[in-house]
């Protein structure tokens, strides 16, 4: 099926710059508005507004859960990876892209069923091959594990864990990276998806293993089978779709009108839509029992 049958239509009334990182985390719905640093969360009235959990000084990519703390998140924000606490206080584990020339910031990131965070950097500029990969162990160790590319998009994990999809955004290409859950370790990857015309941004993978892409600059999200087959397509009154999760078998669809020379009314909107498969709530990161957030190192670890 390549379209809906009745238009789409934003649920809420808010309109964000650069809406991504959309969570389902089992109790909440959460979301950043990237370059104004905002944390925010959406209440279950989907005709009320968004309301904001905390708001940087940096730009704010994406969180994810930590398991055990309620309240405090793990967030690829400013030029590296901190713990957000309830209070909205932030406590570094590294700061990989603070010296990078070009200037770089954090961008989507999320965690995997094994319990780590994963979390991609790019060029304000998009500067071709600035981005880098970074993985956060139980421990708190921040890694750095790709690199050479230009807009990390993603990461999304098939529910085993053992394939990881990532999107190079700018190249238009989604790959699927087999990961050892043990360890984290990534082999050596396949092209799962190349995007003509639009550009890949954040994924889902839903419980039959369907992802779900957001493909900013076309008004589309696609769902492709795990064979990367092309299975449905929807289409929003918005031209930037961003990121997108699954709440059971609601699709929640962030999009953008950062960019746009003459922002439509529905761009920056949130999107919602039934979908046929449902999927499972975002996975949370589990530190060490008793493994405290520590001094900030001043590097991640290459």
């Amino acid at each position: 099926m390549t379209g809906e049958p009745r238009p789409i239509r934003p649920d809420r009334p808010d309109r964000l710059d650069l809406g991504e990182g959309i969570r389902w985390t089992g109790e909440a719905l959460v979301l950043v508005d990237i370059l104004q640093g905002r944390l925010l969360t959406a209440p279950q009235d989907p005709s009320a507004p968004l309301r904001t959990l905390a708001e940087l000084p940096v730009p704010l990519g994406a969180v994810a859960p930590v398991a055990d703390r309620p309240g405090t998140w793990i967030a690829a924000a400013g030029t590296g990876i901190c713990l957000l606490g309830p209070d909205g206080a932030t406590t570094w584990l590294a700061r990989p892209e603070a010296a990078a020339r070009p200037a770089r910031r954090m961008n989507d990131g999320s965690a995997d069923p094994s319990g780590r965070f994963w979390a991609g950097s790019m060029g304000y500029d998009a500067d071709e091959d600035a981005g880098s990969l970074y993985r956060v162990d139980h421990d708190g160790t921040v890694t750095r594990v790709l690199d050479g590319i230009t807009v990390p998009n993603g990461p999304a994990f098939t529910a085993d864990g053992r394939a990881m999809y990532l999107a190079d955004s700018a190249r238009g290409i989604v790959r699927r990276y087999p990961v050892d859950p043990a360890t984290g370790g990534l082999g050596t990857p396949t092209t799962f998806v190349t995007v003509d015309g639009g550009s890949p941004d954040g994924m889902a993978v839903d419980d039959e293993g369907g992802v779900w892409i957001a493909v900013w600059g076309t008004g589309t999200v696609r769902r492709y089978r795990p064979d990367g087959a092309l299975d449905r397509t929807l289409r929003l009154p918005a031209a930037q779709p961003a990121g997108v999760c699954l709440q059971g078998d609601v699709l929640h669809i962030t999009t953008a009108r950062v960019g746009l020379t003459r922002p439509g009314p529905d761009d920056g909107a949130l999107f919602a839509v039934r979908v046929e498969v449902p999927g499972p709530p975002a996975a949370v990161y589990r530190p060490h029992p008793g493994a405290g957030p520590g001094p900030a190192p001043a590097q991640a670890r290459a």
